[in-house]
């Protein structure tokens, strides 16, 4: 099956590139590329209709993903996560219609494997072999598993006070792994230096083309989950913005395509944590571009990204959707992952937690309604992240009687 791309984008400049090459950022403005598409060679090619017949993973997007070569693929068997009913949990809030997408289903247990998918695919097709990226946790994880996968050498470098389980997948994975004394940005400045001295492909987010490309097929399926009429709202935590951005990019490709069934798009969410908040400290401020965001700190490692090199395309499509971007307190964190797994059993990330605060001042402000349809997207598994709880749990001494009536 032929790629249906037509060029790359510069997502600022809107500087044209031709397909089929090796690139990081823009030449001129060194900012995040789009892959753009024929996309009336793909309604040709693919009747919405057909994708009935498909099987149930993300390549069956086919026409709307890169790769020209079918045997480009690299795959760890990426299904379509479900998009859950939540009515206990929405009752709390007062919504009549919330929704859990629950990434944590993909291998390695979060929505990274989506972009991590596509970024090695690509690099297979583009003849690479040593691939390296700065991670908070499950990106590299991520990497590690799908290079693997591909037989290609994998470098990671993450903050040393990453979670356990990230720092263990990566090792298991065989990738080289690194801990370093500072954040996700110090890590990415040692990819960006390294790359010339030791052959890396830099697969930071936004630093390649390609991760937002897998990223967008979260909107792609839950256009189709919802029999292609879009919700109201979609609340989505932000670090580096590849999800939320490839959603909005998604929706766009949709409605060009006529698959919609209505010119409705959701409003864009942007959730932060107070502890690393540069796009919602922009958002207030009114401002395209978002500054550093010192000190960052925040047990919800994959949105502790103080400097985004994407921000001004979240922001962009924030406003374009009618949302906005928040940061609800880091104290909060593990009380709403403890509010979703009591209420219905669906364990969220610490990530997505901050949605669920996100979502509780909306409600009170009269932003969020009663009646919309509101979708939260869980963007990774919460049994990764078990220095994010701290339970204290009574225990039972078998030498003693068992104290029947406290139980």
């Amino acid at each position: 099956m032929p790629s249906h791309v037509s060029h790359l984008e510069c997502a600022l400049t809107g500087e044209r590139y031709p397909a089929g090459r090796i690139y990081n950022l823009s030449a001129a403005a060194q900012r995040p590329l789009w892959v753009r598409y024929d996309l009336p060679a793909v309604r040709a090619a693919l009747p919405r209709e057909a994708l009935a017949d498909r099987a149930p993973t993300l390549w069956r997007y086919r026409e709307l993903l890169p790769m020209e070569h079918d045997a480009s693929i690299v795959s760890l068997g990426e299904t379509m996560t479900p998009l859950l009913p939540a009515p206990r949990l929405g009752a709390h809030f007062g919504v009549r219609d919330l929704r859990v997408k629950d990434e944590s289903r993909l291998p390695t247990g979060s929505f990274k494997a989506r972009g991590m998918a596509l970024a090695v695919t690509m690099a297979r097709e583009l003849g690479l072999t040593r691939l390296a990226v700065p991670t908070a946790g499950n990106a590299g994880g991520a990497l590690a598993a799908y290079a693997a996968r591909a037989g290609m050498e994998a470098t990671v470098f993450m903050p040393d006070d990453t979670p356990s389980i990230n720092r263990k997948e990566c090792f298991l994975a065989g990738a080289k792994t690194f801990l370093v004394n500072g954040l996700i940005t110090d890590c990415g400045r040692i990819v960006g230096e390294g790359k010339a001295r030791k052959g890396w492909f830099d697969v930071s987010t936004l630093k390649e083309p390609y991760r937002i490309e897998g990223k967008k097929t979260m909107g792609l399926e839950l256009a189709e989950q919802l029999d292609w009429e879009l919700p109201d709202v979609i609340l989505y935590p932000t670090g580096g913005g590849t999800g939320l951005i490839g959603m909005w990019k998604a929706f766009a490709e949709l409605e060009a395509l006529g698959w919609l069934r209505s010119g409705k798009k959701p409003r864009m969410i942007s959730c932060q944590s107070a502890g690393c908040a540069p796009i919602a400290r922009a958002w207030e401020r009114g401002e395209r571009f978002a500054e550093k965001f010192e000190n960052a700190a925040t047990v919800a490692s994959g949105i502790r990204v103080p400097a985004a090199v994407g921000d001004f395309m979240i922001l962009d499509a924030v406003r374009a959707s009618g949302g906005l971007a928040l940061a609800t307190p880091e104290a909060d964190i593990p009380r709403w992952m403890r509010l979703a797994a009591s209420r219905e059993g669906i364990s969220l990330c610490p990530e997505t937690a901050v949605c669920l605060g996100v979502l509780e001042v909306l409600r009170e402000r009269g932003t969020i309604r009663p009646e919309d349809r509101v979708v939260v997207f869980n963007t990774g598994a919460s049994q990764k992240y078990p220095e994010a709880v701290q339970e204290d749990l009574p225990r039972l001494d078998l030498a003693q009687p068992i104290p029947w009536e406290n139980l």
